[in-house]
């Protein structure tokens, strides 16, 4: 890979529990990421299935499964790195993780750290999901680190942001790019963009956020997928609802958002 790279955040709709669907979705996009010059595309928490924790157990993927491998043959086809989100079954039980699919078609695997669950103000006077500590198990171990030309990137699921030892501990290990591939509702949107942004200023970090475009797990979605500059400032940033992608030279700091 050259020194110059291009990431990318994806803001995707996705149909609950539909994984066919959200599979072709997830090939249209990387598509179009590849038209865009992008080396690295990030999707939101839980792309595959929709933060669907109900039928995690059931739609759960294995790292050897057959459904992968149209988005690993895209990969390889595109040069394109794609990190995609999925309840993962693994030896150690269910993990809320993302599959790292590296332009040569090999993967890896990132298990969320710190899992979260949804107040009852996130759907004022309706259901909301379970907590995530009742479906998932941590596998704090699973923590690659990505190699893209001259940078280096950690990634974050959704809950992991808020834990500063987090951001911390990406740039202590030498990641300059945080990618955070998240689920979140407009309510937490100003806090959790503001935590990003403070992120990327105190440990100089360029920080990607990709988010869902359109309610899942029965719970609206704030959208607004972004990037912040590593002194802190937005770079780009999606509307709140619709597919589309942020696009960003981190050599350059500089962004720039398409609608979908």
């Amino acid at each position: 890979m050259s020194e110059e790279v291009r990431i990318a955040a994806a803001q995707i709709a996705v149909g609950r529990g539909e994984v066919d669907l959200n599979l072709g979705r997830h090939l249209e996009l990387m598509a179009v990421a590849a038209d865009e010059g992008v080396d690295l595309l990030l999707f939101p928490e839980l792309s595959l299935t929709g933060y669907e924790l109900d039928l995690a157990a059931e739609l759960a993927f294995a790292p050897d499964d057959r459904r992968l491998e149209v988005l690993r043959r895209s990969a390889r086809d595109r040069r394109l790195t794609v990190i995609v989100g999925a309840p993962i079954r693994l030896d150690q039980g269910l993990v809320l993780g993302a599959f790292v699919i590296g332009r040569g078609g090999d993967l890896a695997i990132y298990g969320k750290r710190r899992l979260g669950a949804f107040p009852a103000a996130a759907n004022p006077g309706g259901p909301v999901p379970p907590r995530e500590d009742s479906v998932f198990v941590v596998a704090a171990d699973l923590d690659p680190r990505l190699e893209l030309g001259a940078h280096r990137a950690a990634l974050a699921i959704c809950a992991d942001i808020g834990d500063p030892a987090h951001a911390h501990r990406a740039a202590t290990t030498g990641a300059d790019l945080y990618l955070a591939s998240m689920f979140l509702v407009p309510a937490d949107h100003e806090s959790d963009a503001r935590r990003l942004a403070g992120f990327a200023r105190e440990h100089r970090l360029l920080v990607l956020m990709a988010n869902h475009g359109a309610p899942t797990g029965g719970l609206p979605s704030a959208g607004r997928s972004a990037a912040w500059s590593r002194a802190g400032d937005l770079l780009a940033e999606l509307p709140a609802a619709g597919e589309g992608l942020v696009v960003v030279d981190p050599g350059r700091e500089r962004a720039s958002f398409r609608v979908l």
